[in-house]
């Protein structure tokens, strides 16, 4: 039995509490047998208490000195490290919390972009943070010298318990082999997928027309967290969580009329183990909670464990997942057992077919029989597969809802290539040319992925992206991070209009102008080696619950009011860095972004003479 977070970080850290006292006491033991110097009690106390902080403040400087000699020797030079006054970053740390209840997301990050440049040092606890917008800087680490770059051990240890080793938490060999087995199972469009998206659409969206029927505002970032949970679980184990099957929640200014729909909270923010949660809630809300819990860790850096200490946080959520994942995935190893006892598994089957009805789960039993892994994976993929397709029609809606005269061209789009009723096909979405443009533009604005990361594995130099000045220099084990949501919205990256919703930029003469020349100012998908390998997937996804939408409503309008706590504060709402100067639907962030307390909307029921 493994132990708890706690006592495992003070083990691994007994070398740097046990040392500097030992070489006081080495030191005195030396003084008084050889040189028969006997300190008073009260210097000994004091070498003793100030051995720690002493100890600690040299191995600082000699990092320090040693990072700026080695930079020196190579003609680079340090990013610019942000002004703080107090030890350890403890004030910047202060102003990022500070602002994060009332500031616009990643605020600090926008105003030292401003200030500092497209790289800077955000140190903290006395650790290098780089941070960039830099599109070269960021095809550095994700491209051209992808080897040298991994996630890290830090990111692995925080999102351990809810990942495991899956494809998005593994590094070198482990993430090979991930990618290796998931890779051909995305590599084509298949029918079953359309098939899973009609099925729970329709019935997401017969839910808001009956709650909307009631004359009352639905909550939609909670009605597509459903969906794409319902999708991705029938996606990826062939039998769905059946979220759906809850009750929509009501705004907090209706009253709810049964017991399991009184909470007005997304599921992005409630808890997993109330009396009030309805039974199939169970699963959602208790993945949704572990993902909380997760995120929370990365406020902590190193010393998260201290906060959990006697026990795993994000652990005691994932009952009900474990509950739901587990008799799946051992059903699937046992079909597969009986298959080779009786002789009738194929062995020249190639691992690399995949038939058209076939689960993730199916796929992956063919590679391995590690229950771990296949469970590792698939939760992996889930998050990836629920979370940013999610977070995407989340803010496509918002967009709607703010752009009527986009809502009215998307639509006819839609009912000249699909028709009123009929189901989108394959061809139907890559012809819908405006609709790619108009989910590229949400993409843009409200990346699901708001600020990621690497971790250098040795000493590195970018090529400065300012000519005539030194290359930037990159200590060993640094951690690099870059954010897609500022790069995405740079004047000097995407024009004077960058801050406008403006899907028609991804079609006119500012694709050869902007994005032709550097495609790396647009990475909503990651790029790489490691490029998201269900990006099709999820643009096929969002098109067909789009495409849905505005053949069954005609109009959306937002009402946030309805439930004021999802209105965001004055910071937010007219933050400068806000899309077209006001955005009146709060973006939050965990491993992934969110409407904080909901997207609260009313739609206008379409009417096919």
């Amino acid at each position: 039995m493994s132990l708890p977070p706690g006592p495992r970080y003070l083990f691994r850290q007994l070398p740097n509490v046990v040392i500097p006292p030992a070489a006081v006491y080495a030191l005195t033991y030396v003084a008084r047998e050889h040189f028969h110097l006997y300190p008073p009690t009260w210097l000994l106390v004091l070498a003793y208490t100030f051995s720690w902080p002493i100890a600690f403040t040299v191995f600082v400087q000699a990092h320090d000195f040693a990072n700026r000699r080695r930079a020196r020797a190579l003609g680079a030079a340090l990013p610019r490290e942000v002004a703080h006054k107090y030890p350890g970053s403890i004030d910047i740390l202060q102003t990022i919390f500070a602002m994060d209840k009332t500031s616009y997301l990643w605020y600090p990050l926008f105003k030292w972009a401003e200030e500092y440049g497209n790289i800077f040092n955000f140190r903290v606890m006395f650790e290098d943070r780089m941070f960039t917008t830099e599109p070269d800087y960021v095809k550095t680490m994700l491209a051209t010298e992808f080897p040298h770059y991994e996630k890290g051990p830090l990111l692995w240890e925080q999102l351990n318990t809810l990942l495991g080793y899956g494809v998005f938490n593994s590094d070198g060999e482990m993430w090979k082999f991930h990618r290796t087995i998931t890779r051909p199972f995305f590599s084509r469009d298949r029918i079953t997928h359309f098939d899973i998206f009609d099925r729970h659409a329709e019935h997401a969206l017969s839910k808001v027309a009956a709650r909307l029927r009631e004359g009352v505002p639905v909550d939609w970032q909670d009605v597509v967290s459903r969906f794409t949970m319902d999708s991705a679980t029938e996606f990826l184990f062939g039998k769905d969580v059946r979220s759906l099957d809850a009750p929509l929640p009501y705004p907090s200014t209706y009253s709810a009329p049964t017991p399991f729909s009184g909470s007005a909270e997304p599921q992005s923010h409630t808890g997993a183990g109330g009396s009030g949660i309805h039974p199939a809630d169970r699963f959602v809300r208790a993945f949704q909670d572990a993902l909380e819990a997760t995120a929370i860790r990365g406020r902590f850096l190193q010393s998260w464990p201290l906060f959990e200490f006697w026990g795993d946080r994000v652990k005691q959520y994932l009952k009900a997942v474990d509950e739901f994942v587990d008799p799946i995935v051992e059903e699937a190893l046992r079909r597969k057992a009986e298959k080779v006892a009786a002789g009738v598994a194929d062995e020249k089957e190639g691992k690399e077919q995949v038939r058209d009805d076939e689960t993730l789960l199916e796929h992956l039993v063919k590679f391995t029989d590690d229950h771990k892994v296949i469970k590792d994976e698939t939760l992996n993929i889930m998050l990836a597969g629920r979370d940013t397709t999610s977070c995407t029609l989340t803010f496509a809606v918002y967009a709607l809802a703010e752009h009527p005269h986009v809502l009215k061209r998307l639509r006819a789009e839609v009912l000249s290539v699909v028709g009123p009723s009929q189901r989108p096909t394959y061809d139907n979405v890559r012809e819908m040319k405006y609709m790619r443009a108009f989910i590229n533009e949400v993409l843009r604005l409200w990346p699901p992925v708001p600020v990621n990361s690497r971790c250098s594995i040795e000493a590195m130099t970018w090529k400065n992206a300012t000519p005539g000045e030194p290359d930037i220099y990159i200590p060993p084990r640094t951690r690099c991070l870059y954010s897609v949501l500022i790069m995405h919205r740079r004047k000097d990256l995407w024009g004077p209009d960058a801050l406008m919703f403006d899907p028609d930029r991804f079609l006119d003469e500012r694709v050869q102008k902007y994005l032709v020349p550097n495609p790396f100012i647009f990475l909503p998908f990651n790029a790489g080696p490691r490029i998201c390998l269900g990006q099709q997937f999820a643009y096929n996804e969002i098109s067909f619950m789009l495409t849905r939408i505005l053949q069954r409503f005609s109009g959306i309008t937002l009402r946030q009011e309805a439930h004021p706590a999802a209105i965001p504060p004055p910071g937010v709402e007219r933050s400068p860095y806000a899309v077209d100067g006001r955005e009146r639907v709060w973006m939050r962030s965990h491993l992934t972004a969110y409407a904080k307390n909901g997207l609260w909307v009313e739609m206008e029921e379409a009417t096919h003479e």
